[in-house]
């Protein structure tokens, strides 16, 4: 729950979330966005001025002859960080940002995440921990740490709903035990779910506030932002494309059922495939080279995975009838030859009106989409935040 501010705290606030939104503006602009008198948002000002967190510069004249510079006020990038992982099958991601989302350290390291819980968590731990330490920056500076993991999470962020998806985890509360561990306040989402925040903040999806991101990975999930929202629904699980049936009496999923999307157009499935054509072994790693050497039989498992997702989006589209899909995860190095079929395949299947609306494009952010985003679920919290100088309170990653 949100706790309830005092009147210091919500002046606070509210001059702290104008600053944060606009990315900076003037006293008289801040009276009319909080609805503040001139003498509440001067003395609020001086008070954040003094304590480090917002600074002022000197803007343009406004004109008039002996008109006084203009100083705009903003929140100062450093006042306050976000940490953050993606805990992916095969992969950990780590970052530390600042207040206006810029990442300002990052590692990636290949791990077994799927059997591995325990040492996986002491190894985001440990990561987190060289990351605060190599920036010189305290815990007391640190909003939290943000958790994107690929595996389906409980509405509010507390459990997984890990069985058959990732057994090693089933009965692991990722959030409890990173808490416990960094001593920072965690909160936990979904890998697509936070894949879809951070294109939304600060990738291909700014300024647009109906969007499906779809993580191709080794895992296929669905991330969605409704009307400037993450829709997680009822339980959490909204958004798991990779587990509607493309191929009916298909191969068996890790989720128990058979054709699912997952078995015909992750990267692993295209490897097993080839492997299996050519009487060798293929690794997922290997795709990407094999696709810029032009081997026929790797552009054709390409298209064919592409023209799958576009059957399953086409229903997605109908749905939920979003203004732009946006694809990542590891798989969206292939580029048109991947983002071509996907799109012929929602223009043949989807509802006319919503397939005519709709966008297709690759993710701005790369491999970094997922990361970014659970940290950008902190970095929204910053402003009520440092008004009352705690971390980002613990809840479920809704944006306002």
């Amino acid at each position: 729950m949100t706790a309830v501010l005092n009147l210091r705290d919500e002046g606070r606030a509210r001059v702290l979330r104008a600053l944060y939104r606009t990315g900076g503006t003037t006293r008289p602009q801040l009276q009319a966005l909080t609805g503040l008198s001139r003498a509440t948002v001067s003395s609020v000002v001086l008070d954040l001025i003094a304590e480090g967190l917002v600074g002022e510069e000197e803007a343009a004249r406004d004109g008039r002859a002996n008109g006084r510079p203009a100083q705009t006020l903003s929140v100062l990038p450093h006042a306050a960080y976000a940490a953050a992982a993606d805990i992916g099958r095969t992969h950990l991601h780590v970052v530390v940002c600042d207040l206006s989302g810029d990442v300002v350290w990052e590692r990636r390291v290949d791990n077994d995440v799927d059997a591995h819980p325990e040492s996986t968590l002491a190894l985001v731990t440990r990561t987190v921990a060289e990351g605060l330490a190599h920036s010189g920056i305290s815990s007391r500076q640190v909003l939290g740490l943000g958790v994107g993991i690929a595996c389906p999470v409980h509405r509010g962020g507390d459990t997984l709903d890990a069985s058959g998806i990732m057994p090693g985890w089933v009965d692991v509360d990722p959030a409890a035990e990173l808490a416990a561990r960094t001593g920072l306040p965690t909160q936990l989402l979904n890998d697509a779910n936070a894949g879809a925040i951070g294109e939304w903040l600060y990738g291909a999806g700014q300024g647009v506030d109906d969007l499906v991101y779809i993580r191709l990975s080794a895992g296929i999930g669905a991330g969605v932002i409704a009307d400037g929202r993450l829709l997680t629904g009822g339980g959490g699980l909204a958004g798991e494309i990779g587990h509607l049936q493309v191929v009916p009496d298909g191969l068996f999923c890790r989720c128990g059922n058979r054709g699912c999307l997952e078995t015909v157009a992750s990267p692993t499935s295209i490897a097993r495939l080839l492997s299996r054509s050519w009487g060798r072994q293929v690794d997922p790693d290997d795709l990407s080279a094999l696709l810029d050497s032009g081997q026929p039989a790797v552009q054709t498992a390409v298209r064919e995975a592409g023209e799958a997702v576009g059957r399953a989006l086409a229903t997605t589209v109908t749905l939920l009838d979003p203004q732009l899909v946006i694809i990542g995860g590891d798989f969206s190095w292939a580029g048109e030859i991947l983002l071509d079929p996907i799109r012929r395949g929602i223009e043949r299947y989807a509802l006319p009106a919503a397939r005519r609306r709709v966008r297709v494009v690759a993710g701005g952010l790369g491999a970094a989409a997922e990361v970014r985003g659970a940290a950008g679920i902190l970095l929204n919290t910053a402003p009520d935040a440092l008004a009352t100088g705690t971390n980002a309170r613990s809840g479920p990653p809704l944006l306002a």
